[in-house]
């Protein structure tokens, strides 16, 4: 029934402040824009931009997932470049990048302006593992 995901949304206090994230940080094209309303494109899939109430909570002290809540991940090409430019643009990374070997990705996550985690991966090829030989 269900094919793509077309578009997601992310809930953002400060429109201007979190389009210029996207689109001047992140490097994401612009799509259509309102005070309330902004569209990035990003592939088959829509970033969209809602304006909303501020969180009262922080960010999470600990990295867990809570249910009900979501994030958003891009694939890179090269992720230490990636890591090294956002860093030298201020963007703040609650996780530096890590192979994940068992996932064959190299993963680090940052945080948007209002505190959503993006994850940011690099695919990476697996070894192919040698069986032992059959005694």
């Amino acid at each position: 029934m269900f094919k793509q995901i077309d578009y997601v949304m992310v809930g953002v206090s400060n429109m201007d402040q979190s389009v210029g994230f996207y689109k001047d940080t992140l490097g994401m094209p612009l799509k259509y824009k309102t005070n309330e309303w902004t569209e990035f494109q990003t592939g088959a899939t829509t970033l969209a931009l809602h304006l909303s109430k501020p969180s009262i909570a922080s960010a999470p002290a600990q990295r867990e997932m809570i249910a009900g809540t979501s994030t958003i991940g891009f694939t890179v090409t090269d992720l230490e470049k990636t890591y090294h430019e956002l860093k030298a643009k201020n963007v703040r990374f609650v996780m530096e990048p890590k192979m994940r070997e068992e996932e064959g990705i190299k993963l680090a996550v940052c945080l948007d302006p209002d505190g959503l985690e993006i994850s940011i991966s690099e695919t990476v090829k697996q070894q192919i593992r040698a069986e032992a030989p059959a005694s």
